[in-house]
Formats: structure tokens, C-alpha cells, sequence
């Protein structure tokens, strides 16, 4: 005997209907899979390291490294070959891009471009994408970028002739980066001996 209508919304059926939609539901929202990832699981964070360009020509508006910058950009290859590293980036310079370009190679990958004018946004791009990644920049740009990124700007870099400065942002993703800066390739001497 089928129900009518009113028969149907009289027999309590409609709320056992509506009773399993809603534990579907609340089902559906406990899937982890749709859970945002968890900043406190270090799954879910990852490494950036940052550098300013290799040693460059003294003359010229986008000069290209010197053959000791060319050795220094040789020698990050060799430091970040197994550092896991899934995208190197470079600012649009001839001296970036070719600090760069060793490591790129090495793991088969392009360097990408970014605008050094829009740290921020380029902050935000690479919190979004969650990769372990190489940013080559400037002398001017890395100690601000570390910054946005959560870690420690540290001492001004000299402009005239500090190439050897790494950051490396630990836990990036995580609202607590541990910075670590080092020094790679041939050693900068602040006293010029």
C-alpha cells in the first residue's frame, strides 16, 4: 500500500530521512582528506634557501658573473644537489639566472622568474605552492625576503663584496621558521685579507 503525502510526513519517515542526509554530511566534513594541511606536522613544511648573486662583472647594467662567480654558482650546485630542491627561482638578471642555472641543470629543472619589486606577493607564492625550494636574489632583496618569509633578516649584506651568504628558512609553512645563515664556496673576508 503506497502512502499519500500526508501519510508519508505523519509516519516519522521524513525525520529518519532527514536524520541519516545529516549524518552523511557530518561524515563527509570528518573526510581528512578535505582537512587543511596542519602547519604543526612537518610534512607540511619545507625548506627555502635563499642567496644573493654570485660574483658579477664590475661593469654594465644586467652584467654577467665573473669566473670566480661562475665557480661560487658551481659550488651552491654542489651544496644543494641533494637538498631535495623541487623549483629554482631567479629575478630576471643575467647575474641570477646564471647563479642559478648550475643547480637548475643538475636536477633537470627551469629556472622561473620573479619580480623582485613585488617581495610580498612573491612571499605569498611560495608559501602557496609549499615546495623546497632555491631563491637567488640581491643583496638588497634576500635579507627582506627571509624576513617576509618568517625568518631572520640578519646583518646588512655588503654590497661590495659578499657573495658567500646563505640563508636557509627551516620550517617554512610551519609559523615558526628557524633561519640559518652560512657561508658557501669561497670564504668573504670583511677586512679584504
Amino acid at each position: 500500500m503506497a502512502l499519500g503525502k500526508s501519510a508519508w510526513m505523519n509516519s516519522g519517515w521524513w525525520i529518519r530521512f532527514a536524520a541519516l542526509g545529516a549524518a552523511i554530511l557530518a561524515l563527509a566534513a570528518c573526510d581528512p582528506s578535505s582537512a587543511p594541511p596542519d602547519a604543526d606536522d612537518p610534512q607540511n613544511t619545507y625548506t627555502i634557501y635563499l642567496v644573493r648573486h654570485a660574483e658579477k662583472e664590475a661593469e654594465g647594467s644586467d652584467p654577467a658573473l665573473t669566473e670566480a662567480g661562475t665557480a661560487r654558482a658551481e659550488a651552491l650546485a654542489d651544496l644543494l644537489e641533494g637538498e631535495g630542491i623541487e623549483a629554482v627561482w631567479s629575478s630576471d638578471y643575467v647575474r641570477t639566472r646564471s647563479t642559478a642555472k648550475p643547480l637548475a641543470d643538475r636536477l633537470g629543472a627551469d629556472v622561473q622568474t620573479y619580480d623582485p619589486s613585488d617581495l610580498p606577493g612573491f612571499a605569498q607564492t611560495l608559501e602557496s605552492r609549499g615546495e623546497t625550494a632555491l631563491v637567488v636574489g640581491h643583496s638588497n632583496t634576500t635579507p627582506a625576503l627571509s624576513a617576509l618569509l618568517g625568518g631572520e633578516p640578519g646583518n646588512e649584506i655588503d654590497e661590495a663584496g659578499e657573495y658567500d651568504r646563505i640563508y636557509i628558512l627551516d620550517g617554512v609553512g610551519s609559523g615558526a621558521v628557524e633561519t640559518d645563515i652560512r657561508r658557501y664556496g669561497v670564504r668573504y673576508d670583511a677586512n679584504g685579507g
